[in-house]
């Protein structure tokens, strides 16, 4: 076997030593097809963006080491790749395109479907490059773990020796052909370290507060006085942080944290900053509407805030949410992946643990778009405030997400549906609610000098 050429050397460490490569976006993953030929195959796998992702796959197959075997199918594969995920990465539909480099040594051996019949009665020795296009499907499961299936065709070119024979050195000839092959793939892949743990809600537990017995002066032995107990010392907060409290309404007291549930209205709290994506998307976009000026206040309260000694930074509350258009399942994932995408970007820029993150996918968001309604209903003319009407009373009275859908845009035949995507839906397309908690650190009196 010749040795790897150097240009594929250089990508392979380019591609581990980018700076984009951490570790919440490598994938390694294994094509279980190409084991079943014996193939020993490995991809590396790094997230460039939201939806996109680059890779690079090696196969080699050393057997027979014996060359006086005539059966072989001895080969190295190079394959870099680079992915877009419609949804997000390593979730559900990607299109890859991938370059092929292959050194082969290969006679006597029956591919399937009748494919490259002339390798069955003389050996095969040279090299191939192609240019590959595929189509993919990843399904989760669970933080670690995803089966990955592909399938695709390349076209290329080869240049090779012929031999009589598997095992003698008989040299017939030297050819080169253009040729087209299919591409396929079943895969596991681990994910490194995983995507973010479902978090439970935990209710708190009462407290319960037992009197103490109060102690009467004259009981107590003489010349023994009461000592009051001191309470903790709080960190008045420095200017800095006073003035973000003021500035940034972003910025809540862990005190007023609550967990997410789909009743609740989000777009009605105050403070709270939106992301916004297009439609169907979950790739955070600086420039898409007012996104950059948000992004960057995100970015700069949190880092602040982590900066500062006498406060700190509980947790990052975000609630990804979908528009109410399209399939419900779709919409969930969309939902989620908008908030991770969120969650990835600060971590991008900042040092953030996964433990300070309360990200929720939020799905399609039905309460806001029922509040919405209702103000849109009390601000419209009569004609547009009852048609408005007709549809919240559908949303109150149809319990099933698509049907309920089905029935608005079926709705005065049609023409309120399309009110509402002019003037309500687009306000749903984004990551959703995101809050800030703090806690003032607490020095206890006991400890000072």
């Amino acid at each position: 076997m010749r040795k790897l050429n150097s240009p594929y050397l250089l990508l392979l460490v380019l591609l581990l030593t980018s700076p984009t490569v951490s570790a919440q976006n490598v994938t390694l993953s294994n094509n279980l097809l190409y084991d079943a030929w014996l193939t020993p195959n490995m991809r590396l796998g790094v997230r460039l963006s939201p939806h996109w992702s680059m890779g690079i796959t090696a196969g080699y197959r050393p057997w027979p080491t014996d060359d006086s075997k005539s059966k072989k199918w001895k080969h190295l594969l190079i394959s870099p790749d680079l992915r877009y995920w419609t949804d997000s990465v390593d979730v559900r539909h990607f299109f890859g395109v991938n370059l092929i480099y292959s050194h082969y040594n290969v006679a006597e051996v029956k591919f399937p479907f009748g494919l490259y019949k002339s390798v069955r009665n003389e050996r095969r020795q040279g090299d191939l490059g192609a240019v590959g296009v595929y189509y993919g499907y990843s399904w989760p499961l669970g933080r670690f773990w995803n089966v990955e299936a592909l399938i695709g065709v390349a076209v290329g070119y080869t240049k090779y020796d012929r031999f009589e024979c598997g095992h003698c050195g008989t040299r017939l000839g030297s050819e080169s052909k253009l040729f087209a092959m299919p591409q396929a793939g079943i895969s596991i892949v681990y994910n490194i370290p995983g995507r973010p743990a479902k978090r439970a809600v935990v209710p708190e537990e009462p407290v319960v507060i037992v009197p103490q017995p109060v102690v009467k002066p004259d009981s107590l032995p003489a010349r023994q006085a009461v000592k009051e107990p001191e309470p903790p010392v709080v960190n008045k907060p420095s200017s800095r942080v006073e003035a973000l409290l003021r500035d940034n309404p972003v910025l809540v007291h862990i005190s007023q944290y609550k967990p997410y549930n789909r009743t609740r209205v989000l777009r009605k709290e105050k403070g709270a900053l939106y992301v916004h994506f297009p439609l169907g998307k979950s790739e955070v976009q600086e420039y898409f509407r007012e996104n950059g000026p948000t992004l960057e206040r995100i970015v700069d309260v949190t880092r602040q805030m982590i900066a500062d000694s006498t406060s700190s930074v509980k947790k990052i509350q975000i609630v990804g949410l979908a528009s109410v258009e399209g399939g419900t399942a779709a919409n969930e994932q969309l939902a989620t992946s908008r908030a991770l995408a969120l969650q990835h970007y600060v971590q991008e820029r900042l040092d953030v643990p996964d433990s300070l993150f309360d990200t929720v996918g939020g799905g399609e968001a039905w309460a806001e778009f029922r509040d919405q309604l209702n103000d849109v209903v009390k601000a419209a003319d009569s004609d547009q405030a009852q048609q408005l009407q007709q549809a919240i009373d559908i949303i109150d009275n149809e319990e099933d997400p698509d049907a309920r859908e089905q029935q608005l845009r079926r709705l005065n035949r049609g023409r309120t549906w399309q009110y509402i995507r002019q003037h309500i839906l687009g306000e749903q397309r984004n990551s959703g609610y995101i809050r800030i908690y703090y806690d003032n650190i607490y020095i206890n009196s006991n400890n000072q000098h």
